[in-house]
């Protein structure tokens, strides 16, 4: 656990439910529930047993409880054993522990749009059909792996 005057400066207690927009300079933890927006540079942990419901746009996140809504980070997104995301996430680095629960569409690299190589990204289902493609295979035909 994290100490609340240290990284995480902002504290949303375990009895608090909170509805709106939130935006700070350092790090929120929290330890309740919070229905809205958070927008900040600095982290956010959201604690085992805490919900969140939202947008969020933070520099970096760790999520040990539940959130639902959309996730854009410019640092490191770390997905703990215990955790529940459910919506789009975006970030530069992710880290995902075994016993994670994921549903959503993601996006891992540094530019939008864009893998770290600097090539356009696939969409989810293409890129999976390409996967095992032979490089003279017509576009658009699922390949069957070990025939040609």
């Amino acid at each position: 656990m994290a100490e609340s005057n240290g990284e995480y400066p902002t504290v949303i207690g375990p009895d608090a439910s909170f509805k709106g927009e939130v935006r700070f300079e350092k790090g929120l933890r929290l330890l309740g529930q919070f229905d809205g927006e958070i927008v900040t540079k600095g982290s956010l942990l959201v604690e085992e047993g805490a919900r969140l419901s939202g947008e969020v746009k933070a520099g970096s996140v760790r999520i040990d409880g539940a959130m639902s809504g959309n996730l854009e980070a410019t640092g490191k997104v770390h997905l703990t054993s215990s955790a529940k995301l459910e919506g789009d996430l975006q970030t530069a680095r992710l880290e995902v522990a075994d016993g994670a629960s994921f549903v959503g569409h993601v996006a891992v690299g540094t530019d939008k749009g864009k893998t770290p190589s600097g090539r356009p990204a696939e969409a989810p289902a293409e890129a999976l059909r390409n996967v095992n493609k032979p490089k003279n295979a017509p576009q658009g035909q699922p390949v069957v792996a070990g025939k040609r």
